[in-house]
């Protein structure tokens, strides 16, 4: 039997703890530029939306597609914290983080990091609550665009928001991925159901509103529209293209270094599907205490150990996902 290897089989004890030190100055960085983007990309819409229609369509839908990236910044940033890479400080990452990147985009910090933690100790196994990200892959060309388009046309994105205003009325059990696990129903009554809504969903209603607020105030309130519509499509499709890449058609065990892959990203797509360095992912899960902003020297440190493999780009795994024929065969 093959001996798995650890982490500790290529770095000492002080490497680790010079990895994972953690900085607020770094944190409080990526969620200033995270906002920061989203505000210039509402602004440059904003400004596109005056000019003619061959100048404000175009604007409009680049600038949703950017929208959706910065968003994903976001969901990464909130992945950071539930980790507590993000800050050295605790109430900024479970507190803070929960409010500026987690809400606005309906999700639950202290709930998501619960859900996570499962993911990072059984990736790769049946109980691994991600499973069903990865699963189906490699699948025929035919079938990958089918599920993007899915995606971009919105199906998706409010099959999410209807899972979302279940699990918040405590109608399904909290998952990320999309899975539908009915809880047991009890003698409460539908009364019950609104009441837990109404509580869990007031954050992100509110975050939300305060969003709009700062748009209508500037008179561009229908901005708004574009973020949700942004979240509904691009962003789902984002999703799709970063999960398959971290997992899909990985060796099914608890070996961190056949069960996740890490990705080459050019500037274009850090801005889309692989924001805060979450590409190089592999090195993620082997020392998932390592803030973002480590996790490329991390790499390129392993790498000249011979320890991981080459990062391959995002082209190369939609192609590897979708290698099969239309008789399912490689």
């Amino acid at each position: 039997m093959t001996q798995t290897l650890s982490l500790s089989d290529y770095l000492s004890k002080d490497e680790i703890k010079a990895f994972t030190a953690r900085s607020d100055v770094m944190g409080w960085l990526a969620i200033i530029t995270a906002w920061s983007g989203v505000a210039l990309i509402f602004w440059a819409m904003a400004l596109a939306s005056q000019g003619p229609l061959w100048v404000a369509i175009p604007g409009v839908v680049l600038g949703s597609i950017l929208l959706a990236g910065r968003q994903l910044a976001l969901s990464i940033i909130v992945h950071d914290a539930a980790h507590g890479t993000l800050f050295k400080t605790r109430a900024l990452n479970y507190r803070l983080t929960d409010w500026l990147c987690a809400r606005p985009l309906w999700n639950d910090l202290a709930k998501y990091r619960v859900y996570h933690l499962v993911h990072h100790t059984r990736t790769g196994t049946e109980d691994d609550p991600d499973l069903i990200l990865r699963a189906g892959y490699p699948t025929t060309r035919a079938s990958l665009t089918r599920k993007f388009l899915r995606d971009l046309s919105g199906i998706v994105g409010l099959k999410y928001i209807l899972g979302r205003i279940l699990m918040d009325a405590g109608v399904l059990k909290w998952t990320v991925t999309g899975e539908v696990v009915w809880l047991p129903r009890d003698k409460t009554g539908k009364f019950e159901h609104i009441k837990q809504f109404l509580k869990n969903s007031a954050p992100m209603v509110l975050s939300n509103l305060i969003l709009f607020s700062v748009l209508a105030l500037s008179g561009h309130g229908w901005l708004y529209l574009c973020w949700v519509i942004a979240h509904l499509t691009f962003f789902m499709l984002f999703m799709r293209i970063r999960s398959m890449a971290e997992h899909g058609d990985c060796e099914r065990s608890l070996d961190m270094f056949k069960n996740t892959r890490s990705m080459r990203a050019g500037w274009l797509v850090r801005a889309l599907v692989a924001p805060i360095g979450v590409n190089y992912h592999m090195e993620h899960h082997l020392l998932a205490s390592c803030p973002y902003f480590r996790l490329k020297k991390l790499h390129n440190l392993l790498r000249a150990r011979n320890a991981v493999p080459e990062a391959v780009s995002y082209g190369e795994v939609i192609k590897m996902m979708s290698r099969l024929n239309p008789q399912g065969q490689v």
